[in-house]
């Protein structure tokens, strides 16, 4: 890819290979998500990650929460009810899984999962696009498609929180708090 084509932004780059047309613009919110995301991996301060400024969640919580949504929106997806495992990630986002814990690493597990939010993506017959889905205890119905555009757009929401929480932080660290 040229340096033209890197600087634009994903959806602007043309067709992903194997991803079906109606799930274009989902697969290219969520790389997007990842390269927006990346541009903070060398500068963020990990000493910042659980801070929550004037209240609002952490940077932590959001990476983390960005991870464990996509997964529980494809299994929906895939008619399969959440395991014991996704449910304890769920009540433990916006804590520090292990002593240590940096940006990168949960920006790793975000990229792991878009990776595989990918690959369900060119698994899908765009035929079963509007089946019925479940969502949650409740059976909250919903599409395939409905669920798949959900993880899309709820990665793109957090990722802007995320965006202005981090920001906000880095100005408070370099004693500039603009309001």
């Amino acid at each position: 890819m040229d340096k033209q084509a890197q600087k634009q932004e994903v959806w602007l780059r043309g067709p992903l290979p194997g991803v079906p047309p109606l799930l274009q613009p989902a697969a290219h919110a969520l790389l997007q998500a990842g390269e927006e995301l990346a541009g903070l991996a060398d500068t963020f301060p990990n000493d910042l990650l659980w801070h929550k400024p004037a209240g609002l969640a952490s940077v932590g919580f959001h990476l983390q929460h960005l991870t464990g949504v996509l997964d529980r929106l494809f299994t929906y997806a895939d008619e399969r009810l959440l395991s014991d495992g996704q449910l304890t990630y769920l009540k433990n986002e916006g804590s520090e899984p292990f002593p240590g814990c940096n940006y990168t690493a949960l920006l790793h597990a975000f990229d792991r999962q878009v990776e595989a939010s990918i690959a369900y993506f060119k698994m899908v017959e765009e035929s079963t696009l509007t089946d019925l889905r479940y969502v949650g205890r409740a059976r909250i119905p919903s599409t395939k498609l409905g669920l798949l555009f959900h993880a899309a757009e709820h990665t793109q929401r957090h990722t802007g929180q995320l965006l202005v929480t981090a920001r906000m932080l880095m100005q408070q660290v370099d004693g500039i708090i603009r309001l």
